[in-house]
């Protein structure tokens, strides 16, 4: 069986109403973790920066708006299939990228074929494997940072 899902898409980085660029993105997801998936932002000139949150958070964010917090994912246009704005923060800091549909909808497909949607905790059991995977996730933070 697979244990991961990859897929680089091309986004692009918001700086300003003026001015934005597009830089490559790198989705993985991972049966070992299989509520989150990770991006990997290539940003010209800086280290690498990846970001975990919930599938569900990716997958609701194409169609409403979605998340609290840190991240924030929602289409560009109210009715049909359009681009998506996400938004990620730290603090005061934030970046919006705007990325296109299809190629996020075919990403979640793979990760649906590899673990369905809904299906996740017939993996192993949460509860032993949460700390675990906070703690790669607090490790990845302070390697990026």
């Amino acid at each position: 069986m697979r244990e991961s899902v990859q897929a680089e898409v091309m986004m692009s980085f918001l700086v300003s109403e003026e001015l934005s660029f597009r830089i490559p993105v790198e989705l993985r997801y991972e049966v070992a973790d299989p509520y989150a998936i990770r991006m990997t932002f290539h940003l010209p000139g800086d280290a690498p920066v990846t970001w975990a949150f919930g599938r569900e958070l990716l997958l609701d964010g194409l169609n409403s708006p979605s998340g609290d917090g840190d991240v924030h994912i929602e289409p560009t246009e109210p009715e049909g299939l359009s681009d998506v704005h996400i938004r990620l923060q730290v603090g005061e800091d934030r970046a919006l990228f705007r990325a296109g549909t299809a190629p996020l909808v075919a990403f979640l497909d793979r990760t649906d074929k590899l673990v369905p949607l809904g299906q996740e905790h017939t993996l192993s059991d949460f509860e032993d494997n949460l700390e675990e995977a906070l703690g790669r996730i607090l490790a990845e933070e302070q390697n990026a940072g």
